[in-house]
């Protein structure tokens, strides 16, 4: 309060007495003892009115004592259950958060991490990954504004994310690393790493490229063998020594049979070996047949024939062959697509083999097609007006969904040319692109599919699709994007996929550490997209006698489920949708593969060098009172007295105006009931 609030209250006291004595003695003829209670009630009365105008500031001081905080990170993945280290974590963690001098100093905040962060009080070691560097990270935004020690609880193996020893903590933070399992080093062999493609084509070979590696200081040999169905594929003898740590081993295996394909990689172990687990790791190829046959018909020589041959043949898995109308040997039930390039009188007869092939079939017209031919065998199909040619550039359509394409810049690209007119088409078709005359878009069909029950067909409306790839290549020294589009339009046309209204994707298996996803599609009865489907998924597991089941949730125009930690083994799955009735069914396979599994003792160099970067040390579970003596001793730990001062005007006192309600209240009823009023 200041001095010049202090004179202030000061003279309203003065004025209040004065005030008040006036009233009572001066201009009053009475006297006695209820004069002297009025003469009290007055001035206090008229003192706390006074006192409330001049609205003084009162200052309160406070005092906050403010902690460090100990953040003790738990780590929670299957790896620590494997090295059986689950008590000596429990242990540990029950230490700090029951130790009175800890609690004292520190404020303690408990966190678990896995592959993500939780702060949840208790470890179950179900984590199938592990991010120390993530949990690291998380502390370091979470906790940087107060001094904080992280006691890091983990065995050191990470499986996912950046290298954790090279983590470096800001100034306000130390890291102490306590390590958890066995730091002794046992002569081991391991499958570090196994890469292999999810797919593989029929009657080819697939590459697998495996990893194996020692840890010990003695020469040893051993074998590497991948079988299946109990069958040895591939066998290598190998051989280890100090210096030389790791072996690469690359096999080619035959894709020899359609489906999902189960392979088992092992390393033989060695004698008196201590893990085993990370000596084999199952891995599967889902083998398929995309060989396809495509035959490009025509009755004129043009350099579009040549530039659809090499970018179909740029997958090896298609070979397509060049005839001519003119030819008699052609064979149809060897192709499963036929393009039929600027049609005229002489493609009549291959329109009805076609027919009576049931081939999937891709025309392109141009300036030299026949339409009146091409009307007579696809009446569906015409095209009306003058010879003129006209150029047309391609216009994307991106409500088109029949199968995922890259914009290569269509709009960019040059023109192709055709017969200029009114086309007439008669049957369900889907634009993919549109005509673009001299920058109007028409809306018309520059590409069009159409399905008709389990036959497909395309009509391109122009030629010159060989100036659209030397265009690509130019400006990317590379035919690849021209390429890949073709190669997907000729993928959908040579399919004999039926439309469906529910379509559903799914890999045919999984590994175990990995998310089951399931992506579907609804159509409604005209084929478009139904956004209020509904749609649940079954899953039925005969060997482990499981079941489960969900709801797909809507992903913009798709819907989605996921299922995580599904054990091993042979997946049986229903989806169905409840208001149609309509049901799709599958299977697929989960294999077995714990990462979590593949180590044998703790990392002691990582965490040692985790400690040194960051200026600490690492302890062992023996050491606690080591490291909570570390703790208490390190002067930048200190608890932090805080004061902290806060005025408040007098007017917020809301009691002094029920006082001075209650002492002019009092006032009135006490002149009242002496009869002064």
């Amino acid at each position: 309060m200041t001095i010049l609030s202090i004179i202030y209250i000061t003279l309203a006291a003065c004025v209040a007495l004065g005030f008040s004595y006036f009233q009572y003695y001066v201009k009053s003829k009475r006297n006695g003892k209820e004069l002297l209670i009025l003469f009290i009630l007055r001035a206090l009365s008229v003192f706390t009115l006074l006192f409330l105008l001049i609205n003084p500031k009162i200052k309160s001081v406070f005092v906050e004592r403010e902690k460090p905080d100990l953040v003790l990170t738990s780590d929670n993945s299957e790896s620590i259950s494997h090295l059986n280290q689950e008590n000596n974590l429990a242990e540990i963690a029950s230490f700090f958060n029951q130790d009175e001098e800890i609690n004292e100093r520190f404020d303690v905040q408990n966190i678990s991490f896995g592959s993500e962060i939780s702060t949840k009080d208790s470890a179950d070691f179900s984590a199938k990954q592990t991010n120390i560097f993530k949990a690291l990270d998380a502390i370091k935004s979470s906790f940087k504004k107060k001094q904080n020690a992280t006691i890091l609880m983990t065995d050191g193996n990470q499986t996912l994310g950046r290298d954790f020893q090279y983590f470096s903590a800001l100034k306000n933070q130390k890291i102490f690393p306590v390590i958890l399992g066995d730091t002794t080093k046992f002569p081991d062999l391991s499958i570090s790493k196994l890469n292999v493609n999810r797919y593989a084509f029929l009657e080819n070979k697939f590459p697998v490229e495996v990893f194996v590696n020692y840890s010990g200081s003695k020469n040893v040999a051993s074998r590497f063998i991948i079988s299946t169905n109990g069958k040895t594929v591939f066998s290598e003898d190998v051989n280890f020594s100090e210096e030389n740590r790791s072996v690469r081993i690359e096999a080619n295996l035959p894709a020899s049979q359609l489906g999902t394909q189960t392979y088992s990689a092992e390393i033989l172990p060695l004698e008196n070996e201590k893990n085993t687990v990370n000596n084999q790791n199952n891995f599967a190829v889902e083998v398929i047949d995309e060989r396809t046959s495509v035959l490009i018909l025509s009755s004129i020589a043009h350099p579009d024939l040549g530039a659809l041959k090499k970018s179909i043949e740029t997958n090896k898995q298609r070979k397509v062959a060049v005839k001519y109308t003119s030819e008699n040997n052609v064979k149809l039930n060897q192709y499963q697509l036929v393009i039929f390039y600027q049609p005229n009188n002489n493609f009549n007869n291959w329109f009805e083999l076609i027919d009576e092939a049931n081939l999937n079939y891709f025309i392109i017209t141009g300036t030299k097609t026949n339409w009146s031919a091409v009307q007579k065998s696809l009446p569906f199909l015409s095209k009306t007006g003058s010879n003129t040619e006209q150029d047309f550039y391609a216009e994307i359509n991106p409500n088109f969904n029949q199968f995922q394409f890259e914009d290569i810049g269509f709009l960019d690209l040059p023109p192709l040319q055709d017969k200029f007119g009114d086309l007439k088409i008669d049957t369900d078709f889907e634009t993919l692109l549109y005509q673009n005359i001299e920058g109007v878009s028409t809306k018309d069909p520059l590409l069009m599919i159409a399905k008709n029950n389990d036959r497909s067909s395309a009509v391109l409306f122009g030629e010159n699709i060989w100036r659209w790839r030397t265009k690509i290549f130019v400006e990317n020294q590379s035919f690849e994007k021209f390429d890949n589009f073709i190669g997907g339009l000729i993928q959908n046309l040579s399919s004999k996929k039926k439309k469906e209204r529910l379509n559903i994707e799914y890999e045919s298996f999984f590994y175990s550490n990995e998310i089951v996803k399931f992506d579907a599609q609804f159509f409604d009865e005209n084929y478009q997209f139904d956004p209020n489907a509904n749609l649940q998924i079954e899953l039925k597991n005969d060997s482990l006698n499981s079941a489960l089941d969900s709801r797909f949730l809507l992903r913009n125009n798709f819907y989605q489920v996921s299922f995580n930690d599904l054990q091993p083994g042979e997946y049986r799955f229903i989806v169905s949708e409840e208001n149609s009735g309509i049901k799709k069914s599958g299977k697929f396979s989960v294999i077995s593969f714990n990462v979590e599994e593949q180590f044998s003792s703790a990392n002691f160099s990582k965490l040692k060098n985790l400690a040194d970067k960051n200026e600490s040390q690492v302890y062992f579970p023996d050491q606690l009172e080591n490291l909570k003596s570390e703790l208490l001793n390190d002067n930048r730990f200190s608890i932090i007295r805080k004061e902290s001062t806060k005025s408040q005007p007098i007017i917020e006192w809301y009691i002094l105006l029920f006082i001075l309600v209650g002492l002019l209240a009092g006032e009135w009823f006490y002149r009242k009931y002496k009869g002064l009023i």
